[in-house]
Parts: structure tokens; sequence; C-alpha cells
């Protein structure tokens, strides 16, 4: 017997901060008769927690949530679960977005305005195992990962997450301001913050945004 998701019937996650939108998503999806919606949640760490236990054959996330981000949830239940696919849903069309999303290990990446059967469509090929994000994009991003060193000697020892970061610092964004650009929690943030503080050997942030604003250019990048 085949296994292709037309073959069987698919079960999903899903997260959304408002339940309208998740309502209409179940009424859309279990209405093809193809698709049963096994849990659904509107808050980051809820669903981190259930979607492992539940193993959907597709956790379909918001990018943005009050408590964090889809990304981060995708990043979460993949370490755990690497069977589990994960299609994010968003409102914003952004590269910083995207490269989050490949970087989590997320199978696809659609914007809320999609038609309703070509999410269907979408769900139907992640739960198959296909990717629906170009993979000219995930190039660029591998690309961005091997050939973004720092690099002055006081920033060698941060990841290309930490560097992105720091440099949100020297624009002087508060924690939940860089979550919210990063789709980062505030609480993972604020240890970000912590473990770039010890590698600089810094007491204070603003001692951080200093040497940023000294040893990165205008594009974050390492001067």
């Amino acid at each position: 017997m085949s296994d292709k998701a037309e073959d069987r019937m698919i079960s999903v996650f899903l997260l959304d901060d408002h339940e309208v939108v998740r309502q209409g998503l179940r009424s859309l999806l279990e209405g093809t008769g193809m698709i049963t919606v096994v849990g659904e949640s509107g808050l980051a760490e809820e669903a981190a927690s259930r979607i492992p236990a539940l193993k959907p054959d597709v956790a379909v996330l918001d990018a943005r949530l009050p408590d964090g981000s889809g990304i981060e949830v995708c990043r979460s239940i993949r370490a755990v679960d690497p069977d589990i696919r994960a299609l994010i849903l968003t409102s914003y069309d952004d590269d910083e977005a995207l490269f989050a999303a490949i970087m989590a290990g997320a199978s696809g990446y659609v914007l809320k305005d999609v038609r309703g059967m070509d999410l269907v469509g979408a769900i139907r090929q992640v739960a198959d195992g296909n990717s629906l994000i170009d993979p000219a994009l995930t190039a660029r991003v591998l690309d961005r990962v091997r050939n973004g060193p720092a690099t002055a000697p006081e920033l060698a020892n941060l990841t290309e997450q930490e560097l992105k970061l720091l440099a949100l610092i020297a624009e002087g964004l508060t924690n939940r301001q860089i979550g919210e650009r990063m789709f980062l929690a505030e609480k993972t943030v604020k240890n970000y913050v912590s473990s770039i503080l010890a590698k600089l050997g810094l007491e204070r942030r603003t001692q951080a945004a200093v040497l940023a604003s000294k040893l990165l250019g205008p594009d974050g990048k390492p001067k």
C-alpha cells in the first residue's frame, strides 16, 4: 500500500494565537476528508510541549505569537522528533524570517494570504516529505552560515545568531523587540544576551552596545 499523503489521512496540529483563524483552518482542512486536526494551541510554549506527544504528520505554525514564535517551536519539536514536519504560516514576507525558518528545519514557509486549497496542497506536499522552500534559498542560508565568521578577535567566539543579536543590542532594542525581530521568545533572548556578555567578558549590555558599534558595520556584520 502506498504511503503517499493522498492515500492516507494526514494528521495536523494548528498553532495560531487567533481562535477564529484556528477554527477556520480546522474547518477548511477537515472539510477535505483527507486531513484530521489532532490538536491546536494559541501559545508557543504549550504547543512545543504538546506537539511531540501528539506526533502529527505536519505542524502548521504561526510565525509570531504572544510568547514566542512558530519558528522557535519548529526548532524545539524537531529536536525532539525530526519526523514531524513543520509548515510556517505567516503574514510577513522577509528574508530574515525565511532564513530563520530554514535554520529551524521547517519544510515550508507560506504566507497567510494563501488560497485555501493551495494550503491543503502545501500540507500534503510537506506530509510526503517534500520541501516547499526553494533550494536556492537554502543554499544562500548555508553559504551565510559558512562564510559569516567574525573577523574581529573579540567576536571570534560568537555564533552567527549571537552576532545578529549583538547588532540589535547596538541599535538599542529591548529584549522583547529583539525577540520580535528574530522570532525568538523573550526569555530566549535574555539567555542569548547573558551568553554574549559572558563570551565578551562584559557585565552590562551597554558595554556590549559600545563594543558592537566599534566592531560591527551598518549591516550588522563584523568590520
